[in-house]
Formats: C-alpha cells, sequence, structure tokens
C-alpha cells in the first residue's frame, strides 16, 4: 500500500518550493544588477568618449555612424535634440548631432525639392549625397563629409513632421521618394531595368527583357511619363519613343 503523504511532507514541500522560488528571484535581482552596473559602466565610457571626441564625430562620417550604433544598444538617442524630452547622454555631451541632423534633414528637403522637375521626385541616393556634400563645401567620404546613412536617419526624423519623405530600395540601389505616392509593382520594374541600361527604357527594350506585352510595357511608360513625372520621352529617337529617366543616370552639378 501506497502511504498518503501528511500535513507535514505537504508542509515541507511548500517550504522547499519557496526556498527554491526565493533564491531564483535572488539570482535573477543579481544578475539584472550586474547588467545595469555594466550599462552605467559603458554609459559613463561612452560620455567621456563623446566630449574628448566630439570634433571628430561631427565631421567624420564613419565614426559618427559607429558612435550612433554605440548608443542605440543601450537605448540612447543621440540625436535627440534639446528640450524637456532631451536625454540625459545628448545633454551631459553637447555634442549638437540633433541640430547638426535637423540641419541635413531642412538639406535633403532642399535638394528633393529642386530637383523633383527632372526626376519626378524619386532621386537616388548616391545623387543626393553627392549634392549635399557639394553643398556643405565637403568631401563625399572625406573629412567632413555625410554619407547614406547620415542622410537615412536625417530622413526618419523628418517623419514626425508628415513631410512623406522615404527611403525605398530598388535592386542594390536606394532611392529617396519625396512624393507621398508608393511604387507599384510595374514601376519597380522598370526602375530597375533603366537603372542597368544607364537610365534610358523603350518599349522593345521592356518587352524583350521582362517578357511583358507590348500593351503593359506601353502602359507602364507613359504611366511612369505622364500619371507619376517619373521619366522623360524623346519622340525624335530613330527607335521610337525612348524613355529617360532622371532619377537612375549620372548628373553633373555645378
Amino acid at each position: 500500500m501506497h502511504r498518503r503523504a501528511g500535513i507535514a511532507g505537504l508542509e515541507r514541500k511548500n517550504l522547499s518550493r519557496e526556498a527554491y522560488s526565493a533564491l531564483q528571484t535572488k539570482l535573477s535581482q543579481q544578475q539584472l544588477d550586474a547588467m545595469q552596473t555594466q550599462v552605467d559602466h559603458f554609459r559613463t565610457a561612452l560620455q567621456r568618449f563623446a566630449r574628448s571626441h566630439r570634433a571628430d564625430i561631427l565631421r567624420s562620417p564613419t565614426l559618427r555612424g559607429a558612435f550612433v550604433q554605440m548608443c542605440t544598444s543601450i537605448g540612447v538617442d543621440p540625436l535627440q535634440g534639446a528640450g524637456p524630452s532631451r536625454n540625459k547622454l545628448a545633454e551631459l555631451t553637447g555634442l549638437g548631432l540633433g541640430e547638426w541632423q535637423a540641419e541635413l534633414g531642412v538639406q535633403v528637403c532642399d535638394v528633393c525639392i529642386g530637383t523633383r522637375d527632372r526626376n519626378g521626385g524619386l532621386i537616388e541616393m548616391p545623387e543626393l549625397v553627392r549634392i549635399l556634400c557639394r553643398m556643405r563645401g565637403l568631401g563625399e567620404d572625406g573629412e567632413g563629409g555625410v554619407n547614406e546613412d547620415d542622410v537615412v536617419r536625417a530622413i526618419r526624423s523628418l517623419k514626425p513632421l508628415g513631410a512623406g519623405y522615404e527611403v525605398v530600395t530598388v535592386g542594390d540601389t536606394r532611392f529617396v521618394r519625396s512624393v507621398p505616392r508608393e511604387l507599384d509593382v510595374d514601376q519597380t520594374a522598370l526602375l530597375g531595368l533603366a537603372k542597368r541600361n544607364g537610365g534610358v527604357l523603350d518599349e522593345d527594350s521592356v518587352v524583350q527583357t521582362l517578357g511583358w506585352t507590348n500593351e503593359r510595357a506601353r502602359a507602364g511608360l507613359e504611366n511612369m511619363l505622364l500619371r507619376d513625372g517619373m521619366c522623360w520621352v524623346d519622340e525624335q529617337d530613330p527607335r521610337g519613343l525612348v524613355y529617360y529617366v532622371p532619377s537612375v543616370m549620372v548628373w553633373e552639378d555645378d
């Protein structure tokens, strides 16, 4: 016969369970405290580094990107500007990254608006970076320049303003769209083909390369021209109508 556990046995089991639970809680709290101590040490080191290398961070795109990544890893936004919501690290380091990023965001808007007539509101990221560097009198990848990651962060900072700016990727190239509309499947395919063709499209090449019908190719090209304003058309070319897509063409900026 099996003996039933008595009240004393049940109490011992409950006490053991409570002891294990208390020990587990204590160990978990110790681990959390240790992790918090490590984060605090890292935060202090980050503040010291920011104070010592402020000029280098603002001048070097590579160092700036690495610094932002380190800050993000501990939940700190070094780009947050002044005001009551400004985070402690941004206040202590005095980097001024928020103001720097806001200035870059305004310049991104200036370039996108200024080039919208020729590219339909879709500008290739490398071209945008080149123009920004020239505006700022800086080298693209050299000292004091800006890079694509800087532009992405600047555009992200514009989102609360409802500006409608967005980074889109076609193939292996990033574009900045400054008009509030989505690229449909056909537009994306045509843009990718135009990129490979140096910015030039015609109906026959679209049909042969993408395997579309003539009607679909013609409709897609006409939509890019008439509805979206993303391309120009040459009616004098011997091949027939030839479409030029400025957003994937390299422009020389004087």
